[in-house]
Order: C-alpha cells, then structure tokens, then sequence
C-alpha cells in the first residue's frame, strides 16, 4: 500500500501551480485559467466513467490517478484548498447520503 496521500498531491500541485516553471505542465494549466482546469477535469472524468463501463480495471486506475490530479489543480485554481472539501466529506459522515442529500437547499 502507498503512503502517498491525496494531501501530497495537493502539496505538489501548490507548489508547482505557482512555480512559474515554464516546463511544468501544471503552471501552464494555471496560466490557462480556470475553465481550461475546469475542462481537463471534465475531461478525465468522463474516460474514467468509460474505463469503467468497459470492465478496464486497469484503464480507471489510471484514469482516476488523473481525475484526482485535475481536481487538485481545480481547487488550486479556485482558491479552495483539499482541507475545506475534506471538512465537507467529515460533516456528511453522519447520516446516509440520501438523508444528506434532501438537507441540501434547492438551487
């Protein structure tokens, strides 16, 4: 099992997103804004839905290894570090996912 933690990714992508490393692929997606960030995570979600659909074990560990990547860079680009999202995931541990769910206000 690794020790790499989503906590570390999170570290890496900070570091480099504001590293002004014209060779660091997460500085140029930075640059690129928001909504480009915002695409690449769409992106790799959806070929880690089809990596699963297509019984690709490997393919949605691979996938999702992006996914995660994406969505660090995602908070990073907007300001919002893993902390508050893991906050959101404690404060939802307490009751069912449905119950969580109807507790939300409308959009």
């Amino acid at each position: 099992m690794s020790t790499f933690t989503l906590n570390d990714l999170a570290r890496i992508v900070a570091t480099r997103a504001h590293s002004g490393d014209p060779g660091s692929y997460t500085a140029k997606l930075m640059e690129k804004g928001v909504a480009k960030c915002a695409q690449k995570l769409g992106e790799e979600a959806v070929e880690t839905a089809i990596a699963a659909v297509e019984g690709d074990r490997d393919g949605v560990a691979s996938e999702a290894a992006d996914l995660l990547y994406h969505l660090c860079v995602l908070l990073e680009a907007s300001n919002v570090p893993l902390d508050e999202v893991m906050e959101k995931l404690a404060g939802r541990t307490g009751q069912t996912g449905l119950e969580e769910k109807a507790s939300r206000k409308p959009d």
